[in-house]
C-alpha cells in the first residue's frame, strides 16, 4: 500500500512540474520621443545649448508592470551617476512619459552619455542612450 502511495505521488509532482509553462518574460518597452523640439540621438550640441530628450515607456505584459525609471549620465566614459530615480505606481505602471530638460556642458569635446533605464515587476531591464558631445 505504501509503494502505491508513493509513486501515485511521485506520478501527480510528475505532472504538475511538467505542466508548468516557464515564462521567460518580455523586456518592458522604451523608446525616445521623437518629435519635434527633442532630441532622441547622439548628437554634437553647442556648449551651453538647451536640450530637451523624452522617454515613452510601456509595460510588455499584462501584469509586468513597470516599477522604477532612472536616469544616469557618465562623463567621457567615466562611471555613470544616477541623475533622476523614480517609484512608479498608479498608471504609470502601465505607460510611463518622461521628459528631461538640460543645458549642454561648456567644455568642448566632452562627451557624456545619458542612459535611460525601465524596470518592470520581474527586475527586467530594458535601456535607451543617448551621447552629447559639446562642440
Amino acid at each position: 500500500m505504501k509503494k502505491i502511495f508513493f509513486f501515485v505521488t511521485l506520478f501527480i509532482a510528475v505532472i504538475l512540474i511538467s505542466s508548468c509553462e516557464k515564462d521567460a518574460g518580455k523586456l518592458p518597452l522604451i523608446s525616445f520621443k521623437t518629435a519635434t523640439g527633442y532630441t532622441a540621438a547622439d548628437a554634437s550640441i553647442t556648449k551651453g545649448a538647451s536640450i530637451k530628450m523624452g522617454v515613452d515607456c510601456e509595460k510588455a505584459e499584462k501584469y509586468d508592470v513597470l516599477k522604477k525609471f532612472n536616469i544616469s549620465k557618465s562623463v567621457n566614459g567615466a562611471a555613470a551617476v544616477s541623475v533622476y530615480d523614480q517609484d512608479l505606481s498608479g498608471a504609470d505602471q502601465d505607460k510611463f512619459s518622461y521628459d528631461y530638460s538640460i543645458t549642454q556642458d561648456t567644455v568642448v569635446g566632452r562627451k557624456t552619455t545619458y542612459t535611460y533605464t525601465i524596470t518592470n515587476r520581474d527586475g527586467l531591464v530594458n535601456q535607451v542612450t543617448c551621447t552629447l558631445t559639446t562642440k
